[in-house]
């Protein structure tokens, strides 16, 4: 009968003891950190475009670092997160882009509104690590198109994929390379865009 309160009390005093020395493990996060357009030229031009928030598969929408140890499975770092959302990062990336090519006389965000003349849509199709294939690379994919308001029809449409190797093998590697990878991409992306659109004004 004596050696139950001895016994409970061990136990007690060990699980004390185990929890004391785990450490809390907090998430670090990070953000994709692309370089400003630079300023458009000055031109006489009176066309305007919108552009929607980017889309992406639900795996890249969820905040975890995506990546790939083959091309069929998908991991993701528990403990490193995106701080903001990639879409939006994006979608600021190409406004700006848009803007700095001097080919519209207004670009801003796309809310419903019916009064731009143009729509840009895209999709964030692929920001991952992969880890397979020798080394540690990421790759970036973007597609997008635009569409005349007036009409609904697609004036041009653009899909891309870009791979990085990844130097320094750590996430702020890893992320570092994303960067440099997506700007590449934007710019690949937005290269064929025609450079003149039709305006209704």
């Amino acid at each position: 009968m004596k050696k139950f309160p001895i016994t409970f009390a061990f136990v007690l005093a060990l699980i004390f003891t185990v929890a004391g020395c785990s450490r809390i493990r907090y998430p670090s996060y990070y953000t994709l950190n692309l370089p400003p357009a630079p300023d458009p030229p000055a031109q006489e031009i009176r066309t305007s475009i919108a552009v929607r928030e980017f889309q992406a598969p639900a795996y890249l929408r969820q905040g975890p670092i995506v990546y790939r140890s083959t091309p069929e499975q998908i991991g993701f770092y528990e403990y490193h997160r995106w701080a903001a959302d990639p879409r939006k990062t994006v979608t600021s990336a190409v406004i700006d882009h848009l803007r700095a090519s001097g080919q519209f006389s207004t670009v801003s965000s796309y809310g419903g509104r019916s009064d731009v003349e143009y729509v840009f849509s895209g999709q964030l199709e692929k920001l991952e690590e992969l880890d397979y294939e020798g080394g540690v690379k990421v790759e970036v994919a973007l597609s997008a198109q635009i569409t005349r308001v007036s009409t609904g029809t697609t004036v041009w449409s653009n899909t891309v994929s870009e791979v990085g190797k990844v130097s320094q093998r750590n996430i702020p590697g890893v992320v570092a390379q994303m960067n440099q990878t997506m700007e590449l991409a934007i710019s690949k992306l937005l290269y064929t865009a025609p450079t003149q659109l039709a305006s209704n004004k």
